[in-house]
C-alpha cells in the first residue's frame, strides 16, 4: 500500500500569524517618529557627490540626521534635498565609510574620502536556509557572483561553474545545444544513485529528475532527455554557491550526499533605476575534426575496386555547418527604501553545429520585494520565472548500436561515395545498417518544447528583536511534448515511417516553516534556526504511437494531426509517481569574541521513497573554526591579514533512487498463465515483479573536512586550502535474491564503501591595483583518489559498447580494491608480421577470449585544475580562462566503430589504423588499443572588452562592447573529437564512467556583444 507522510498542517500557524500581524498595525498607528521637530524653515538644499578622483557618484544615499528626509544622487552625482541650514546630512555610498556634513549654505559638495580597506573575509556567503560572513563560516563554501562567469555563450547555470571552483567537475553528455550536463563534486560517490548535486533556485530545491520526455526508440536508438536546467536565463543570476563538505551540506539532508548549489537571481539594487539591455551574436564550428582517410588515400590502400565510387566527399564537412546563434536579453531593477524591484525577458536562438539541431529559449522573470509595519516588521518577497524552450534533435541515440546514429554513419561513410546521384537525389547506400547520413537527417524530425514555471513566495515577520518566522512557498511545474517521426524511406531502419508523442508533466510544491534567532551577549554571539519542510513530487506523462504514415510532404505532418494517416501501433498509455519528503532541521551558529567558531546541526528527513522500518534518515554535522588573525599576536601583522583553520564532520543521504522499490510489484502476464476451460483459452496468470524490502533506507555519506582560509599582504595572495575525505556507506544496489526468492533480483542496501578523498586549493592575487590598471589572477585545482572496498559480489559491470559484434560488452567494472567504473577489457600489444592484432594472453591457456580481460585505471582524473585572470586597463577589459585535467582514461568507443576491418565492407576507417600497418581483416574487440588518456588543458574563454565614455548622454549610463571566443584552444593526446565528454551507456541502471560514442561534438564559438546601461 502506498505509504502517505502526514504533514504539518499550515492552518496550525494562522492564528499566531494573525495575532503577530495585528499587533504589528495597532503599533504602527500609533507610531509616531522619533526625529526632534525643528522650527527651522527648510531650503531646499542642492549638492554634488564626487570621489577621491572627483568622478561623479551615482547612487550615493543623503539623508538629513534630524528628520530622515533622503535623496540620491543622479548620474551627475547630483542632489536636491529638504533641509534647514544648521542641520546634518549624512553621506553614504557602497564601499565608503558614512560621511556627515554640516550644511552651512543652500549649496553643498561632498567629496568621498574614506574609503573602507575591502577583505574578502568580510564577504556574506549563502549558506543553507540564509547567509553568513565568511569570517563566521565553517564549511567548504565557495561562491561565484555574476561577474566571475558573465563570459561566454551559456544555455544552463552549471556550465556557469566550469574551471571556477576547486573540486567541481562539469562534462557534458553531448555537445547539441540544450543537452544534458554531469556534475560531480569531489569525486563519484555512488554506483547507481547518480552523483548530481542538489540545486536550490531562490530556495526552492529543484528535482533531479527530467523535465522533458526522453526520445523514442523508432529504430535509431532513445534520445536522451535535455537538460533539466536549462530554463534559467543565466544573465539573471547574481550568484552561485555550492557547499562542498556534510558540515554545509548537511542542513539538506538526504539529497546533500552530492554537494548543493544555491542559485540566487538579480534583485534591485541601491540608486537610480537600472534598465539594461545585453546582447550577443555567436558564430560556432566544430571544435575538432576527426583524421579519417581521404577519397585518394582510400582509393591508394589496397581496397576492392568495387568500393571506388568515383566521388570525392568530406562527409563531416557535410553534415557539420558553421552555426549562428543570438541572444537578447533585457533587464529593469529599481530599490526604493521599502523594498526592490528587478524584471526580465530574453530570448535566445542557438543553432547546433550539425544539420537540423537548434536551441530557442524565451524566458521573463519577475522578483520582488517589500516591506510593511513598522520598521519593516514584515517583509515579502516574490520570486517569479518562466520559460518556454523549443528544441529540435538529430537521431543519435546512445544505445542506437553501431548503425543508428547520424554521426556514425557520416564517419563511416566511403569518402568516393557522393552525396547526391546524377537525378539530384540523395545518393542510395544500398547496403544493410549504413546509410546516406544526409538522407537520413531529411527522414527524421524530433522536436521537443517545453513550458516551465519556477517561483516562491518568502514571508519574514519579526517576532521580536532578533527573532523571524520564515515562511516559503515555492511551486516549480513543467510541461513538455516531445514528437519523433521517422517518415517513410529507404533504409531499414522503420521503412514504412513511424511517428511517437511523448508528452511528461511535472509537479514539485514545497512549504517551508522557520524560525532564525541571533543573539549577542558580549562577546558571545549566536544563531539559531530550527524548520520544517514538506516537498512533493509528481510526474505523470501519456504516450502514443502511429506506424505506416504519409511520405513526407504528403498531407498533414503527424506532429500536427497524428490520425491523418497510419495505424496505431502503441495505443494511447500513461504513467504517474509521485513521493513526499517530510523533513525537520536545525542549526545553531556560535562565535566567541570573533575567535573561535560552532557549528552543528541536524536533519530529519522522512520519504515515502523508503522502507516502512526505515523512512526516516538522521544527518548529523558539526564544525569549528579558528580565526587565528584575531588572536592578539597577529593584530598587527602586516604579513598575515586573514587567517581561519577550520575543522568538519557530518553524513548526509542520498535518495535518488528510483519510486517505489520498496514495495512489491506484481501484474497478469501469459507467461503467468493457465488454460482453465475446456475451449483451451490461456488466463492471464500473476507474476511477480519486484520483491518487496521494507529495511531499505538511505545511502549515507560520511565526510571529513579540514580546511584553511587566508589572506597575505592586503590580498597579494588569498585562498583556500582543504583536504577532505568522503565515504558513501551503505548503497543501494539491485543484487540477486536469496534462494526461493520470488524474482532474481532484490533492491538492498550493501555493506560497500565507496571513498573518495583528496586536496582542494583556491589561490587568488591582486597582482596589480592602480587608478588606471587593475589584474587579478586565480588558481584552483583538487585532487581525488577513488576506491570501492567490500562490495559483497564480485563484480558489477556497467559501460554497453557498440560496435559490429559486440553485444552484451561492457567496458566498466566495480570491483573491491578498483576505482569506481575502472575499465575492463584485453590487453592490446601491437600487431604481428601479418598485421594481425596481438593481445595479452593472461592466463596463459594459448587461447584469446574474454578471461584475458584486465583492469585497467578509470575516467576519474586524479587532478583538475582552472586558471582565470582579469585584466583591467582604463576602459579597456580583458579576461581569459584555462581549464584541464589529467590522470583520466576514456574508452573511444568512436574509434571502436572505425577499426580497421571497415576497409573489408565498404566503409571509412580512422587513418592511424591503417597506417599502423593493421590487417583488414581483423575483427573489432574491446580492448585497450581503444582505451585512450584524457588529459587535456584548453583555453575555454577568452574577452576583449571596451567601456565607451558617456558622460555627455544624460540618458546613457555605459556602453561596454567585447568580443570573445570559447573553446578557442585545446591540447590533447586524445584523438576524439573532446576528451572533457560523458556518454551515457549505463547498464541495468549501474552509472556508467568515461565512454565516448559519436557524442555531438562541442563547439568552437566566437562572439560579438554589447552590455548597453540606460
Amino acid at each position: 500500500m502506498y505509504h502517505k507522510i502526514n504533514f504539518f498542517k499550515f492552518k496550525k500557524l494562522i492564528p499566531i500569524a494573525l495575532i503577530f500581524l495585528v499587533t504589528s498595525q495597532a503599533d504602527a498607528k500609533g507610531f509616531t517618529s522619533n526625529y526632534p521637530v525643528f522650527s527651522q524653515v527648510n531650503e531646499t538644499i542642492s549638492g554634488t557627490v564626487t570621489d577621491q578622483k572627483g568622478a561623479a557618484v551615482e547612487g550615493a544615499k543623503i539623508t538629513v540626521v534630524e528628520t530622515g528626509e533622503n535623496a540620491s544622487t543622479d548620474a551627475s552625482g547630483n542632489f536636491t534635498i529638504s533641509a534647514s541650514i544648521g542641520q546634518t546630512l549624512s553621506v553614504s555610498y557602497e564601499g565608503y565609510g558614512i560621511q556627515m556634513v554640516k550644511i552651512s549654505s543652500t549649496s553643498v559638495a561632498v567629496q568621498l574620502e574614506t574609503k573602507k580597506e575591502s577583505t574578502s573575509i568580510e564577504e556574506v556567503t549563502l549558506v543553507g536556509y540564509g547567509s553568513q560572513k565568511k569570517s563566521d563560516l565553517t564549511g567548504a563554501v565557495s561562491q561565484l557572483k555574476a561577474e566571475n562567469f558573465k563570459e561566454g555563450m551559456n544555455i544552463s547555470v552549471d556550465n556557469l561553474m566550469q574551471g571556477k571552483i576547486a573540486g567541481v567537475r562539469i562534462v557534458q553528455s553531448s555537445g547539441e545545444p540544450g543537452a544534458g550536463v554531469n556534475v560531480s563534486i569531489r569525486g563519484i560517490g555512488s554506483i547507481r544513485s547518480g552523483s548530481t548535486p542538489l540545486f536550490v533556485v531562490d530556495g526552492v530545491p529543484l528535482s533531479n529528475d527530467a523535465v522533458s520526455a526522453t526520445g523514442p526508440n523508432i529504430g535509431l536508438g532513445n534520445a536522451q532527455a535535455k537538460n533539466p536546467l536549462n530554463f534559467l536565463n543565466t544573465s539573471d543570476i547574481e550568484s552561485i554557491t555550492v557547499l562542498k563538505d556534510a558540515s554545509a551540506a548537511a542542513i539538506y539532508g538526504a539529497r546533500g550526499s552530492n554537494g548543493v548549489v544555491l542559485v540566487t537571481t538579480k534583485r534591485g539594487r541601491k540608486g537610480e533605476p537600472l534598465f539594461t539591455y545585453d546582447t550577443y551574436l555567436g558564430f560556432s564550428s566544430v571544435i575538432k575534426k576527426l583524421d579519417l582517410m581521404t577519397a585518394d588515400e582510400y582509393r591508394s590502400a589496397g581496397i576492392n575496386k568495387l568500393y571506388d565510387h568515383g566521388g570525392n566527399t568530406d562527409w563531416q564537412d557535410e553534415i557539420f555547418r558553421n552555426a549562428v546563434s543570438s541572444n537578447h536579453s533585457v533587464s529593469f531593477s529599481k530599490s526604493t527604501e521599502t523594498g526592490n524591484y528587478f524584471a526580465s525577458i530574453s530570448h535566445m536562438d542557438q543553432d547546433g553545429i550539425i544539420l537540423n539541431s537548434g536551441f530557442k529559449r524565451t524566458t521573463a522573470r519577475l522578483n520582488a520585494e517589500e516591506s510593511f509595519f513598522d520598521n519593516k516588521r514584515l517583509k515579502i518577497k516574490l520570486n517569479l520565472t518562466a520559460s518556454d524552450i523549443k528544441e529540435t534533435g538529430i537521431p543519435n541515440g546512445a544505445n542506437a548500436g553501431s548503425d543508428g546514429q547520424v554521426i556514425i554513419h557520416a564517419l563511416m561513410a566511403n569518402p568516393t561515395r557522393s552525396v547526391y546521384d546524377q537525378n539530384g537525389n540523395y545518393t542510395n547506400f544500398n547496403m544493410n545498417a549504413h546509410y546516406n547520413p544526409l538522407y537520413l537527417l531529411s527522414v527524421y524530425s524530433d522536436k521537443t518544447n517545453t513550458f516551465r514555471v519556477l517561483g516562491n513566495t518568502e514571508a519574514t515577520l519579526r517576532i521580536l528583536p532578533g527573532l523571524n518566522y520564515k515562511f516559503n512557498l515555492g511551486i516549480d511545474k513543467t510541461m513538455s511534448e516531445r514528437n519523433t517521426t521517422m517518415y517513410p524511406n529507404i533504409t531499414d531502419r522503420t521503412p514504412k515511417g513511424m511517428y511517437v508523442q511523448a508528452n511528461l508533466d511535472s509537479y514539485n510544491v514545497l512549504l517551508e516553516h522557520y524560525l532564525t534567532y541571533d543573539l549577542s551577549l558580549n562577546k558571545h554571539n549566536f544563531s539559531l534556526l530550527g524548520g520544517f519542510s514538506y516537498q512533493k513530487f509528481k510526474t505523470t506523462g501519456t504516450y502514443f504511437g502511429v506506424k505506416n504514415i504519409a511520405n513526407q510532404g504528403a498531407g498533414i505532418p503527424p506532429e500536427i494531426n497524428p490520425g491523418y494517416s497510419g495505424e496505431a501501433f502503441i495505443p494511447a498509455a500513461g504513467y504517474a509517481q509521485e513521493n513526499e519528503l517530510q523533513s525537520y532541521f536545525g542549526r545553531v551558529n556560535y562565535n566567541f569574541d570573533k575567535k573561535y567558531l560552532l557549528t552543528a546541526s541536524l536533519r530529519a528527513d522522512g520519504s515515502t521513497r523508503f522502507g516502512q522500518n526505515n523512512k526516516y534518515g538522521y544527518f548529523p554535522s558539526v564544525a569549528v573554526g579558528w580565526t587565528v588573525s584575531n588572536e592578539n599576536f597577529l593584530k598587527d601583522s602586516q604579513i598575515i591579514n586573514e587567517l581561519k583553520l577550520r575543522g568538519s564532520w557530518g553524513q548526509t543521504g542520498n535518495q535518488e533512487v528510483p519510486n517505489k522499490i520498496t514495495q512489491a510489484s506484481s501484474s497478469l502476464s501469459p507467461s503467468g498463465g493457465y488454460y482453465l476451460y475446456e475451449n483451451l483459452n490461456l488466463i492471464n496468470g500473476v507474476v511477480i515483479n519486484r520483491t518487496p524490502n521494507p529495511d531499505l533506507k538511505w545511502e549515507v555519506v560520511e565526510q571529513t573536512n579540514i580546511g584553511a582560509d587566508f589572506s597575505l599582504w592586503r590580498n597579494k595572495l588569498y585562498g583556500s586550502l582543504e583536504y577532505y575525505n568522503k565515504i558513501t556507506k551503505d548503497p543501494i544496489l539491485n543484487i540477486p535474491s536469496r534462494p526461493l526468492s520470488p524474482t532474481s533480483t532484490v533492491w538492498k542496501n550493501v555493506d560497500a564503501k565507496i571513498v573518495n578523498k583528496g586536496f582542494e586549493f583556491s589561490l587568488g592575487s591582486e597582482i596589480i591595483k592602480t587608478q588606471n590598471f587593475t589584474w587579478n589572477f586565480d588558481v584552483n585545482g583538487a585532487t581525488v583518489s577513488n576506491v570501492v572496498k567490500d562490495l559483497p559480489v564480485s563484480a558489477i559491470y556497467s559501460g554497453e559498447v557498440s560496435g559490429p559484434g559486440l553485444s552484451g560488452v561492457t567496458a566498466n567494472i566495480y570491483r573491491n580494491g578498483y576505482e569506481a567504473g575502472s575499465f575492463y577489457m584485453l590487453n592490446y600489444l601491437g600487431v604481428d608480421a601479418n598485421g594481425k592484432y596481438i593481445y595479452e594472453d593472461v592466463n596463459a591457456d594459448g587461447r584469446i577470449d574474454q578471461n584475458d580481460r584486465k583492469i585497467f585505471e578509470g575516467a576519474i582524473p586524479n587532478f583538475t585544475f582552472g586558471i582565470n585572470s582579469y585584466m583591467k586597463y582604463k576602459k579597456f577589459d580583458f579576461s581569459f580562462s584555462f581549464i584541464g585535467q589529467t590522470g583520466g582514461y576514456l574508452v573511444n568507443n568512436t574509434a571502436l566503430d572505425l577499426n580497421i576491418n571497415n576497409l573489408a565492407s565498404d566503409r571509412n576507417v580512422l587513418k592511424n589504423f591503417y597506417e599502423s600497418g593493421a590487417n583488414f581483416t581483423n575483427q573489432p574487440q574491446l580492448s585497450s588499443l581503444y582505451l585512450e588518456k584524457s588529459d587535456f588543458i584548453r583555453l575555454n574563454n577568452v574577452r576583449l572588452g571596451y567601456t565607451f565614455d558617456t558622460s555627455q548622454l544624460k540618458f546613457l549610463r555605459s556602453i561596454n562592447l567585447y568580443v570573445s571566443a570559447q573553446n578557442l584552444l585545446t591540447l590533447t593526446s586524445y584523438s576524439g573529437y573532446d576528451p572533457l565528454v560523458d556518454t551515457n551507456k549505463q547498464v541495468s541502471g549501474n552509472q556508467s564512467l568515461g565512454i565516448d560514442y559519436t557524442t555531438y561534438p562541442s563547439a568552437k564559438t566566437f562572439i560579438l556583444g554589447a552590455t548597453v546601461k540606460f
